[in-house]
C-alpha cells in the first residue's frame, strides 16, 4: 500500500468528519482508530485518516503520538501529512496544536506551513485570520463557553502565536482568490520575514480548491475538512489519484439492534436529543450519580435491555453549559469528565454485549472513550448521513462487523438520529 495522502485527526469524530469529505472528494479511505498494528489488514486506499484522541491531553503526549502516526504513515509513502483539528480550533494556549504543528513540520523539514480551520460548507470561514462560525466571531458563538476548550480569541494568528515556537503570519482572502501560485508567492515572502506558520483566509468553497493545491507542494499542513477536500481535489486534478466513486463495502445489511448515545452539550445536540424523543425511548442521565460511581450507568444499561428489543433507544448524559460548569466547579474539570467518558463507554460496553450491532454517538470525547472501550482499530467509509457524519463499517472488531456513526457535537440537523438510522442496515 503506497498512500497519497496521511492525515492524523486529534480526534474521533473530526476522523470521521475527514474521511467522509476525501470519500466524497473520490479518495479510497480508511479510518484507523490509534497508529494500526503491523499486522491489521487494510484494503489499498488512497488516503488513512490515523484518530487520536490528542486535543484536550498534555500537550508532550500530542506530540509524542502525533509523530508516531506521522513515522507511520510516511513510511507507507505518504508524501503530505495533514494534520486535522477541529474546525473552531479547539485549544487553550498551551495546546496542543501549535506544539504538534512544530514537531511533524520540524521533522518534515518543512520551512513554512499553511493553516486554515475554514470549512464554508460547515458555516467556517477565515477572514482577516479571524475565524467566523456562520455570521459569528468565534469568541461570540457558543464556543465561548466550550467545557474543555473555551474559545475566546477569533483571531487565530494571535491564538497560534501563543502555542507555537514559530512566527505566524497571514496569507488574506485577497491572495487567496488569485489562486495556488500566488499563495505560494506569498508563502515565500513570509518564509523570507522568518514567519514559519501562516494561517490562511478561506470564505467560499472555491478558496479550498486554491489552498489545497498550494499546500500540497509543502509536506504538513494544519486544519479542518475543509483543507482535506482542497487536498483531495489537488491530487485528482494532479492525476495522483484516479477518483473512486463509494465503494460497496457497506452493501451488506448488518442487522442487529440500534442504540444512541449523547455525550456531547452542544446546543445543535441537545435539539437533536428532543427531537429524538418524538420516536424513540430516551433515558436522561445524572450527570452526579455518574460522578458518583457506576450505579448510574448499571441503571441505564438495565432500562435499555427492558426496551430495545422493540426498538432503537438513547441514553444522554448531555446537559446545560451551566449545568456543566456547576459539576466542574464541584468535582473539577478533568474529573468529571473523565468519569461521564468511563461511565458512557461502560453503556457502549454492555449495549454491544447485548447484542447491539449499530451505535450512534453524539460527541468527540465520548465518541473516543466508546471506540477505545470497544476495540475497534479501524473503519471503512460509506454513505454520508449528514455533513461530516458518514457511516463507518467496523474492520477487525472483537465484536464482528457492525456499524457506527461518530457525531461532533455541533454536526447535523434536528433530526439526525432519525437519519442515521435511516441509512445503517
Amino acid at each position: 500500500m503506497t498512500l497519497k495522502l496521511g492525515c492524523i485527526a486529534d480526534d474521533y469524530t473530526g476522523a470521521s468528519d475527514l474521511a467522509n469529505t476525501l470519500t466524497r472528494a473520490g479518495l479510497r479511505t480508511v479510518q484507523t482508530i490509534g497508529v494500526p498494528a503491523a499486522d491489521l489488514a487494510l484494503p489499498e486506499v488512497d488516503a488513512v485518516v490515523v484518530s487520536l484522541k490528542s486535543r484536550s491531553i498534555e500537550a508532550s503526549l500530542a506530540v509524542a503520538r502525533s509523530r508516531e502516526a506521522d513515522t507511520w504513515l510516511r513510511a507507507r509513502g505518504a508524501r503530505h501529512v495533514l494534520f486535522k483539528i477541529c474546525s473552531t480550533f479547539d485549544s487553550t494556549d498551551a495546546g496542543n496544536i501549535g506544539p504538534v504543528m512544530d514537531a511533524l513540520a520540524g521533522d518534515a523539514g518543512d520551512g513554512i506551513v499553511l493553516v486554515t480551520p475554514a470549512f464554508p460548507e460547515t458555516k467556517r470561514t477565515v477572514y482577516q485570520g479571524n475565524l467566523f462560525v456562520g455570521a459569528v466571531p468565534l469568541d461570540e458563538s457558543p464556543l465561548k463557553d466550550h467545557p474543555l476548550n473555551p474559545m475566546h480569541d477569533a483571531n487565530l494568528v494571535r491564538v497560534l502565536s501563543r502555542q507555537s515556537r514559530r512566527q505566524i503570519g497571514l496569507v488574506d482572502l485577497a491572495t487567496v482568490v488569485h489562486g495556488p501560485e500566488a499563495i505560494g508567492h506569498r508563502l515565500q515572502e513570509l518564509l523570507g520575514q522568518g514567519i514559519g506558520a501562516a494561517v490562511v483566509d478561506a470564505v467560499f468553497d472555491a478558496d479550498l480548491t486554491a489552498i489545497g493545491a498550494a499546500a500540497l507542494k509543502h509536506k504538513v499542513s494544519v486544519g479542518a475538512s475543509g483543507i482535506g477536500l482542497g487536498l483531495a481535489r489537488a491530487l485528482v486534478e494532479a492525476g495522483h489519484v484516479h477518483s473512486h466513486g463509494l465503494t460497496h463495502h457497506h452493501d451488506a445489511p448488518v442487522g442487529g439492534l440500534a442504540a444512541c448515545l449523547a455525550g456531547s452539550c452542544s446546543q445543535a445536540t441537545l435539539q437533536q436529543i428532543a427531537q429524538a424523543e418524538t420516536i424513540m425511548p430516551v433515558l436522561h442521565l445524572d450527570a452526579e450519580g455518574l460522578v458518583a460511581g457506576p450505579d448510574e450507568a448499571r441503571r441505564a444499561l438495565a432500562w435499555a435491555r427492558e426496551r430495545i428489543a422493540k426498538g432503537p433507544v438513547l441514553i444522554a448524559s448531555s446537559a446545560t453549559p451551566d449545568q456543566v460548569s456547576a459539576l466542574q466547579a464541584k468535582h473539577g474539570r478533568e474529573a468529571a469528565g473523565h468519569a461521564i467518558e468511563r461511565a458512557m463507554a461502560d453503556l457502549a460496553e454492555g449495549l454491544i454485549n447485548a447484542g447491539v450491532r449499530r451505535l450512534i454517538v453524539a460527541g468527540g470525547e465520548t465518541s473516543g472513550a466508546v471506540v477505545d472501550r470497544l476495540k475497534i482499530p479501524g473503519f471503512l467509509v460509506g454513505p454520508e448521513i449528514a455533513a461530516g457524519v458518514p457511516v463507518l463499517r467496523a474492520i477487525g472488531a472483537e465484536a464482528g462487523d457492525m456499524l457506527l456513526a461518530l457525531k461532533s457535537g455541533n454536526f447535523g440537523g434536528p433530526q439526525f438520529f432519525a437519519d442515521a438510522l435511516g441509512l445503517m442496515r
